[in-house]
């Protein structure tokens, strides 16, 4: 991949702002995790695209649409740009689990969507999230898988958080989305006078 292409994907809730039970259907109601925002500035910095990957079954049963989840991404990302980064674009399952399609995590078909609308290998894309159908997505899609210990693996002691990792092929831990970026960042340094990717902003339900 090329350097002006690196692309990470995120998991949404519980890696970017704080898990809740119950659908994030108003703005008022999505909080970042500490150092989160900060941390996708500093890929943006380092030359990373930055994409999440969100499954959002409050779609497929009627406890969200499409107006409400826009606003909270709306609220996302004029929050990260406060704070000097952004995310080029949001892919969504809207689907729920009894659907059986190809793009609910731990299925692989929103990786795949991603990979072919920037036009980029899977082999070269990270995948971050918190629970292990994040893993099991990013495996099935060839990439390379990441765990981080929030949201829903926040729980988890390293040693716990290890032994989930285990079950994918190829998984990494990091102790929260910061300690994630620092690893990025430190094993792939930013070229000298590079250009940070262009932005832009998507929510994209995949059928």
């Amino acid at each position: 991949m090329d350097r002006a292409m690196r692309l990470v994907v995120l998991g949404r809730d519980g890696v970017i702002n704080r898990f809740r039970e119950e659908h994030i259907a108003d703005p008022a109601e999505w909080e970042p995790l500490p150092g989160a925002l900060e941390a996708i500035a500093r890929l943006n910095h380092a030359g990373w695209h930055v994409v999440v990957a969100t499954n959002q079954p409050g779609l497929g049963t009627g406890l969200l649409d499409m107006a409400g989840l826009n606003a909270v991404h709306r609220r996302m990302n004029e929050e990260l740009a406060r704070h000097g980064g952004r995310i080029d674009a949001i892919f969504i399952c809207p689907h729920t689990a009894a659907d059986g399609c190809d793009c609910r995590k731990p299925a692989p078909g929103l990786l795949l969507k991603i990979a072919e609308r920037f036009g980029v290998d899977c082999a070269e894309m990270v995948v971050a999230g918190d629970t292990l159908r994040d893993l099991q997505a990013a495996h099935a899609a060839g990439c390379e898988p990441h765990l981080i210990r929030s949201g829903r693996s926040a729980h988890l002691t390293p040693a716990e958080a290890e032994a989930l990792a285990l079950q994918v092929p190829g998984s990494r831990v990091h102790a929260d989305l910061d300690a994630f970026v620092a690893h990025l960042v430190q094993r792939q340094p930013t070229l000298a006078g590079q250009a940070g990717p262009s932005s832009g902003y998507g929510a994209l339900p995949a059928a």
